[in-house]
């Protein structure tokens, strides 16, 4: 499971359709609806909020959005009634962790668009997120 920290924009087709099932996954094993994935660490950061299912429906609110600019058409039914919520954190290490990986996958599946993104040294984050000074967040499951 992945749910990147990055800007949606910077996915390609396969990553920004892998982020919406993984999330939408996410969000079920967040209202307790699954056996698997319970404990999974990408998950910390939304179980750490307040309202951690709202959490995850603006987030994906974000990765819908993003769906119906390129001309996709993911289910918003699946999202419906997004409430606003507070912005999470996100630090600054995780995000330049999650852009080399990006690149990784890009070099293989899609070099075209690893051409895009190789002026790109500091990545804007995800709407939901805001950027803080830090190293790789500790959920992360470094390679």
């Amino acid at each position: 499971m992945r749910i990147w920290s990055l800007h949606p924009k910077y996915l390609d087709q396969k990553g920004l359709v892998a982020v919406w099932r993984e999330g939408l996954l996410a969000l079920e094993v967040l209202k307790g609806n699954t056996k698997g994935y319970r404990h999974h660490p990408q998950l910390d950061r939304f179980r750490a909020e307040r309202e951690p299912v709202e959490s995850m429906k603006c987030y994906l609110r974000h990765i819908y959005q993003e769906s119906i600019e390129r001309g996709y058409h993911f289910n918003p039914g699946k999202i419906a009634d997004t409430k606003q919520v507070p912005l999470l954190k996100v630090t600054s290490g995780q995000l330049s962790y999650e852009l080399k990986h990006l690149k990784g996958k890009l070099r293989i599946r899609n070099p075209s668009m690893l051409k895009k993104l190789n002026g790109i040294d500091i990545p804007e984050a995800h709407p939901l997120l805001r950027i803080v000074a830090g190293d790789i967040e500790e959920w992360e499951s470094v390679r």
